[in-house]
């Protein structure tokens, strides 16, 4: 009897989305003017899109399982705890990451497509990448935003790759400079 009473404490611990003890002071960062936040689209096993791929089809697509899904509200709920206002969610128009930024709970969600994915397309990465760069740039100063998007934009954006569902704070200087100040990982379940 005990150990049936003791399986949902076991659960609850070590089978949620776990995210960093002090994720709630990281994310507070979000609240400093000049700080965006760039997200991976939660667990989407697999890579890149099936052959049949069509944007405005999500069965065509590789999309979120169900310990994405539970990552992407994961996420959600350590920056909401983290207590910054959020002004803007704004996401690839690709099913896994509007599904993403649709799970955080954080706004209505608007699609901006320097955001989607080249992966399959490669010569639209500069363009993409710079557009992205200019919209950066462009944000009212202490305007909170977070970025939704794909491992080849942040990669081809920052130089450096992230885990599916890795949150990256990025400090936007005045001279259109971005530095990367956080990492932070909510694990999906196992």
């Amino acid at each position: 009897m005990t150990r049936l009473l003791l399986l949902p404490a076991f659960f609850a611990v070590f089978c949620l989305p776990s995210a960093p003890a002090d994720a709630d002071v990281r994310f507070a960062r979000l609240s400093e003017p000049g700080i965006v936040a760039i997200v991976r689209h939660a667990l989407a096993p697999g890579s890149g899109d099936p052959a049949s791929f069509t944007l405005d089809d999500c069965a065509t697509q590789r999309n979120l399982d169900a310990r994405g899904r539970e990552q992407a509200r994961a996420i959600g709920a350590a920056i909401r705890a983290a207590g910054p206002i959020i002004d803007r969610v704004l996401t690839s128009q690709w099913c896994r990451c509007r599904d993403t930024a649709e799970l955080l709970g954080l706004g209505p969600v608007e699609e901006l497509p320097a955001l989607n994915s080249f992966f399959r397309n490669p010569a639209r990465a500069d363009r993409q990448t710079t557009e992205l760069r200019d919209f950066l740039a462009g944000l009212p100063p202490g305007e909170t935003v977070i970025l939704v998007t794909h491992y080849v934009n942040i990669r081809a954006l920052l130089g450096r790759g992230v885990a599916s569902g890795e949150v990256v704070l990025l400090e936007i200087g005045l001279d259109r400079t971005i530095s990367v100040v956080d990492g932070i990982l909510i694990e999906p379940l196992r």
